[in-house]
């Protein structure tokens, strides 16, 4: 049983061309946040995945099968000039990019028996308005590309509670403190969205309090 209150934060580790992967430094601090904590109640719970297909199930499977009551993942997209709210995740993979173990998926379905597409929903414009409300270039994106940032937002997604994926550009070589200052503010309004809107679920799955 999903716990609302709870909120998992994912961010990848190196992958070829990037050997420093901004998402998992970004996913750690804002998981490390003593403010983000006290607006949710409790610290999040944290989790930098390792950029190889067996990641998926070998690890964030158990972490979504311990019960948050929302997910918020982070990756790195290295040709990006903005933030991109991610609105659905396919049931494709890609048999010419190996992961950072050098392996491929095991087809181009991710999950033979799952569907085509699963979408985040409103959620996704809810966020992305959020953003640019803290001065960030934000676009919502249908393609979260067919690498691991794909795989992992398409098995969070098959999950029964608010689920977003936000993928941030490589960081500046000037400034790079500050924008990521940026990022985690505003990130930290997202999380509380998802807080917000899991809070929400649970209290409309439970139904009307009767006197």
């Amino acid at each position: 049983m999903p716990t609302p209150s709870r909120l998992l934060i994912t961010g990848f580790g190196p992958f070829p061309r990037v050997p420093v992967n901004p998402s998992a430094a970004l996913a750690e601090r804002l998981a490390a946040s003593r403010r983000l904590a006290l607006a949710l109640g409790g610290r999040p719970d944290l989790l930098v995945l390792r950029t190889a297909y067996a990641s998926v199930e070998g690890a964030l499977a158990p972490a979504l099968a311990a019960g948050p009551g929302a997910v918020l993942m982070l990756g790195v997209a290295g040709r990006a000039r903005s933030v991109r709210v991610e609105a659905r995740a396919l049931n494709r993979g890609s048999r010419l990019f190996p992961d950072a173990s050098g392996r491929l998926p095991a087809g181009l379905a991710l999950d033979p028996e799952g569907p085509l597409l699963r979408r985040a929903g409103a959620l996704a414009r809810k966020a992305a308005t959020l953003l640019r409300r803290h001065g960030l270039r934000v676009r919502l994106s249908r393609d979260a590309g067919r690498y691991l940032c794909n795989a992992a937002y398409y098995r969070a997604l098959a999950e029964p509670v608010p689920v977003l994926f936000l993928h941030i550009p490589l960081p500046p070589r000037a400034g790079a403190r500050a924008a990521q200052d940026r990022l985690a503010a505003a990130f930290a309004e997202v999380a509380r969205l998802l807080t917000v809107e899991a809070r929400r679920g649970a209290a409309e799955a439970r139904g009307p309090v009767r006197g």
